[in-house]
This record gives C-alpha cells, sequence and structure tokens, in this order.
C-alpha cells in the first residue's frame, strides 16, 4: 500500500529462542497474560485499601486495559530488544511491554477527557462510563464534574501501576538505570506533548512546525521511539544501535501519528473505535489540518482557508464535511500520504543499520506497515 512492506519475498520466520517468542504476534500474545497478572495483582491491592475504590476505579482500569488496542509499544519495544541482541528468557521484555501498556491506558484516558471524546476502543470512554454511573446511581452534584475528577484518577492509577511494573523490571536487570532514565524521559515527553497540544488549541496555531512538535513529543517519541530504546536498555544496547534505533523511530513515530491524522479525518469509527471527524470538530491542530491550511493560502484558496482556518470548536456537520472536501481540494491528504511512505521507508533505513537479523527486521518493517497504514478513499470519493 505504501511501499513499506519488507523487501524480501519469503515470510517473516522465527528468530530465535527467547523461550518459542519468535515474533512481535508472540510477544503481543504473551504480554496479555503478564498484563493479566498484573491487572490481578492491580485488583488486589485495590480492595486491600478500599472496595468502593476497587470496584469503581481499579475495575474499571482493568476492563479498558483488557479491552484491547494494537500493542504496538510492547511489540516495538520487543523488536528493540532483538536488534539489540536479546535472546533467551523474554520475562524482562514481556514486563516492559505490561508497563507501556498501562501507561498508554493513562495516557488515553486523560487524553479523552482533554479532548472530550465519547468514544474510545469501541465503547464509551471511561469519563462517559463514570458519568453514566452517576446518572443511574442518582449521584449529588454534576455527573460531568464526578466523571472528570474519576477519569483522572483512573488514569493516575494506570500509571502508577505502569511505574510500578517498570520499576520492578528495572530493579531486576543489569541495565536497571539506564532502562529507568528512558522511561522517564519517555513520561515527560508524553505530558509534555499533551500541554503543547491543549496549548496549540487554546492559541489558535495553525503552523506546521507546530504541528510537527506536537506530534513528535506526543506520539512519534511515545509510540516507537522510547519503546525501540525501551527495548534495546533491557539487552545493553551500545552507543551505535542505540542511535540507530532512535532515528527509526522517529521516523516510524511520526509517520503512524500522520496515520492517525488521517485516520481522524477519513477513518472508519467501525474500524478505529473512535469517531472520525472528532480531530476536524475540535479543530485539533494536526499535520494534516497545518498542511491544507498552508496550501490553500498559497495557492489563493480562500473557500478552502477559510474552511480549515482556526476558529470555534463544534462546527456543524456541513462544516466538518467542507473541512474534509478542503483537505482534499488542496492535495494535503495526498501530501500526507506521501509523507508517510517517505517517512515510514526512511525509519526502514535507519532499523538496518543496527545490524539486526534479517528476520527481525522484517518483523519491524511489518509493524511499520500496520502501524502508518492510511484509510481507504471513501466509494463517493472514488467514483
Amino acid at each position: 500500500m505504501l511501499g513499506l512492506r519488507p523487501t524480501v519475498a519469503d515470510p517473516v520466520g522465527p528468530i530465535g529462542p527467547a523461550d518459542g517468542l519468535s515474533t512481535a504476534r508472540d510477544v503481543v500474545g504473551a504480554v496479555e497474560a503478564e498484563l493479566g497478572r498484573v491487572l490481578d495483582e492491580g485488583l488486589r491491592r485495590a480492595r486491600g485499601t478500599d472496595p468502593v475504590f476497587a470496584h469503581d476505579v481499579a475495575e474499571r482500569v482493568t476492563t479498558f486495559v483488557r479491552r484491547g488496542g494494537k500493542r504496538l509499544r510492547t511489540a516495538f519495544a520487543w523488536c528493540g530488544w532483538r536488534a539489540a541482541g536479546g535472546s533467551g528468557d523474554p520475562t524482562a521484555v514481556l514486563r516492559l511491554g505490561a508497563a507501556l501498556e498501562l501507561v498508554q491506558a493513562c495516557a488515553l484516558i486523560h487524553d479523552d477527557v482533554m479532548d472530550g471524546s465519547a468514544l474510545r476502543r469501541g465503547a464509551p470512554a471511561v469519563h462517559v462510563d463514570f458519568a453514566r454511573t452517576h446518572r443511574t446511581a442518582r449521584m449529588k452534584g454534576s455527573p460531568e464534574a464526578f466523571a472528570t475528577s474519576a477519569a483522572i484518577l483512573a488514569g493516575d492509577l494506570a500509571l502508577a501501576w505502569a511505574d510500578d511494573m517498570l520499576t520492578e523490571t528495572a530493579l531486576g536487570s543489569p541495565h536497571g538505570l539506564r532502562l529507568h532514565r528512558e522511561w522517564q524521559a519517555m513520561r515527560g515527553e508524553m505530558v509534555a506533548g499533551q500541554y503543547r497540544d491543549i496549548h496549540a488549541q487554546a492559541t489558535g496555531a495553525s503552523g506546521l512546525d507546530e504541528a510537527l512538535t506536537i506530534a513528535t513529543l506526543k506520539s512519534a517519541l511515545y509510540t516507537v521511539e522510547r519503546p525501540l530504546a525501551l527495548g534495546a536498555s533491557l539487552a545493553g544496547a551500545d552507543a551505535p544501535a542505540l542511535d540507530a534505533l532512535r532515528s527509526a523511530g522517529r521516523c516510524a513515530g511520526l509517520a503512524f501519528q500522520l496515520s492517525d491524522d488521517l485516520l481522524g479525518a477519513f477513518g472508519d469509527p467501525a474500524l478505529t473505535g473512535k469517531p472520525a471527524d472528532e480531530d476536524l470538530r475540535t479543530r485539533k491542530l494536526t499535520y494534516l489540518l497545518a498542511a491544507g491550511l498552508e496550501l490553500a493560502e498559497a495557492a489563493g484558496d480562500e473557500e478552502s482557508a477559510d474552511a480549515l482556518a482556526p476558529g470555534a470548536p463544534s462546527p456543524p456537520d456541513d462544516a466538518v464535511e467542507r473541512m474534509r472536501t478542503a483537505l482534499e481540494r488542496t492535495g494535503a491528504r495526498t501530501v500526507v500520504e506521501s509523507k508517510i511512505a517517505e517517512l515510514g521507508a526512511a525509519g526502514l533505513r535507519h532499523f538496518d543499520r543496527t545490524g539486526a537479523q534479517p528476520c527481525v527486521r522484517r518483523e519491524f518493517a511489518a509493524l511499520v506497515e500496520r502501524a502508518t497504514a492510511v484509510p481507504p478513499k471513501r466509494t463517493e470519493e472514488a467514483a
């Protein structure tokens, strides 16, 4: 689709020992069992602390995490581990994967509160579920205020469990200090990216540079670059390997975010599990929107520029459709699709510099292809 598939013809083959984990798919399956152990232990501790808290908050966190997701961060961490020579007992990388999935749960729960998103992973967002509980139980006060506060606490709990798991893993590793430093950097970047995101909306920012800064901090580093480096740190990677992995992750992570921008504007909610027009309705600053506005202004296309310019949130449905039309007419969608392919291919080239086995490189290529798939054109567009 994007020219990112492995160039070798044979399928991804076994990578070696690692106790039966021969592909990223295997490790993603195995991390579910590790997550189950962590979540069960977290619930047990929560019940010992307070039964109401355990029922209302801890159980919601476990339900949300078990609902799934792509588990991309786990898979990229495993690729980094294998690229740096990791083999044998995979327990540490599985625990790392579990920690990454828990911090992702924190990020999503909080992100949905900040964005006012109603749907996540094909079900009501956590704060929406809390508001429904408030109304059903006829509690006092505002359902929305209660839901916001409770969801923030749920995200905090997921982050606490993630930190517990990462600390346990670091203490048991000869490379624990390096692992923890990568983790510290990732958490700080994730929060900084979230703040730049809401800051851009509050100030009406519309530039490409700002959009790229947000995409890098909020997604590229956190989704691919840091997981690769975390996995490699567990295997004691040397400086050249880490440098290559960071470059590969930066490129692939930006490609992932640009693809997510397209899904936010043109995706099918039945497949993505979240609304297709949310980024447009809130006029969130994305690379796609910034590119469309820049192209419209350069071409003197006042109609498209007006449709894409920063403005009041929650425009009517016809305004959202005008934004989609403008993104098509200006060529922004095509530009972003080309950028995704370019960044993905650059990520593969950087990954090759690690000297990883061919089968590991094929696994990474398959992950990048999966992470950066763009939504198909709608039937009426293709006609």
